[in-house]
């Protein structure tokens, strides 16, 4: 395996449990706090402290002025979306069939780059995609159930997949020289100012201190899943092709479903089992040594 196929494949292992893990806390974080609060904080806290990592290192913060309206569409298209639908599907539906929802993203990537860009998939990528959404398959059909009783939680989970597929061949089309670290950081300061706007308008309505339990869960989403974890996700666009990068993230939802049953109580049974198994042959594919 390449150097950069390591070092992605080190990457999704962190990205993997730190994301999969925080489906699971979306609910216990918004049990006293509106989507848009929620995001909000995280968005602007996370963005801040990866932009303090990144001056404590001596990278530049500056982002070239060509690059701007590329890193805004990314941002609005990705984070904007991608925070405030898979939040709200997370409080409609089960929190692991919110995850499967917005982790349809790498057929959304594939979909759009054949019709938008012309991108032709290799045969091994083509059966990757084919068990990725086979994995998908089983994991939804157990629970067309919860989706027909809150239809707004099924089309919010498909939309916050969408918009972050969106946001990611955005930035593989036009990649911005930036740091990861800085790149992130400006993406969800971006992203987290018209959210924080939406908590002002739409948000919880009155000052208020949440307990203490509200307080930990939101850090902790703040600074593991929302900085480390796209900090890690925009490093791993950069060393592979989008649709690969996607794929490769859909292990993320079977991560969330343990988690969810352990955690919330959440169905895990042989559905759940296969999904893992067809998660693992896809990724398997579609990291395998591609040419040069």
């Amino acid at each position: 395996m390449a150097h950069a196929d390591r070092r992605a494949l080190a990457l999704l292992a962190v990205l993997t449990l730190v994301w999969g893990t925080n489906w699971t806390l979306m609910p216990l974080a918004m049990r006293e706090v509106s989507v848009f609060t929620f995001r909000a904080i995280g968005s602007l806290a996370a963005g801040t402290i990866l932009l303090g990592v990144a001056r404590a290192r001596g990278q530049p913060l500056a982002i070239r002025r060509e690059d701007w309206p590329t890193v805004v569409a990314a941002s609005f298209a990705y984070l904007l979306v991608w925070n405030v639908a898979s939040a709200w599907a997370a409080i409609l539906i089960p929190s692991g069939q919110a995850a499967v929802l917005g982790f349809t993203m790498p057929f959304w990537a594939a979909l759009l780059s054949r019709l938008a860009f012309g991108e032709r998939l290799g045969g091994a990528m083509s059966v990757a995609i084919v068990l990725g959404a086979a994995s998908v398959a089983l994991l939804m059909l157990p629970n067309f159930g919860v989706y027909a009783r809150a239809p707004l939680g099924l089309a919010l989970g498909l939309l916050a997949g969408f918009g972050w597929a969106v946001g990611t061949l955005i930035i593989k089309r036009r990649p911005p020289l930036a740091p990861a670290t800085v790149l992130t950081g400006w993406q969800l300061l971006v992203s987290g100012v018209p959210i924080a706007i939406g908590a002002l308008l739409l948000g919880d309505g009155r000052w208020f201190v949440p307990s203490a339990q509200s307080i930990v869960v939101i850090a902790w989403v703040a600074l593991v899943p929302m900085a480390l974890g796209n900090l890690c996700w925009f490093a791993i666009v950069g060393l592979l092709p989008a649709n690969v990068a996607g794929l490769s993230s859909i292990l993320v939802p079977v991560v969330a479903l343990v988690s969810g049953a352990i955690v919330l109580g959440e169905p895990l049974g042989t559905p759940q089992w296969l999904a893992m198994a067809c998660c693992a042959a896809a990724l398997s594919l579609a990291l395998r040594r591609r040419p040069a």
